[in-house]
């Protein structure tokens, strides 16, 4: 079974959110006793990246602190989820126009991803995979910058 993409990508100030149950099942499927070094297998975390990657920033971030709430606190994967999100919302600023809100984001993507430790790996994603996004989302801010 596929990830259910949701009828369009929800940009605030520009078209309506979505239904407030929509995302209910995906996010439930992230719960208190799913084990850490399972978080990935969820539907949450794979429709979070599914979105992320297609766009859908904002209900990226929807998903995905679903698997944030239920990650150990404190660990690196509750670290790196929160990197995730944020970077899904500075993708989301910058689809909105915003730079410098989406350059505070990256900032703030960076620190976390710092704070995860010596890892390589988390939640099946590699660091240095994300570092690279987040230097894709500056080079979009640039472009902002410059238009």
């Amino acid at each position: 079974m596929g990830v259910l993409v949701p009828p369009h990508a929800h940009v605030p100030g520009l078209n309506a959110r979505h239904p407030e149950d929509w995302f209910d099942h995906i996010k439930a499927s992230a719960t208190d006793e799913t084990p850490v070094q399972l978080l990935h297998q969820t539907e949450a975390w794979q429709a979070g990246l599914s979105y992320f990657h297609g766009g859908y920033f904002w209900e990226c971030h929807e998903v995905l602190e679903a698997v944030w709430m239920h990650a150990p606190d404190p660990s690196p994967e509750r670290t790196f989820v929160q990197s995730m999100i944020q970077l899904a919302n500075a993708r989301l600023k910058v689809r909105m126009g915003k730079p410098n809100a989406a350059r505070r984001l990256c900032a703030m993507v960076d620190d976390l991803l710092g704070q995860c430790g010596a890892a390589e790996t988390i939640l099946g994603l590699r660091l240095s995979d994300t570092s690279a996004w987040v230097e894709a989302t500056r080079v979009q801010i640039n472009m902002l910058d410059n238009a």
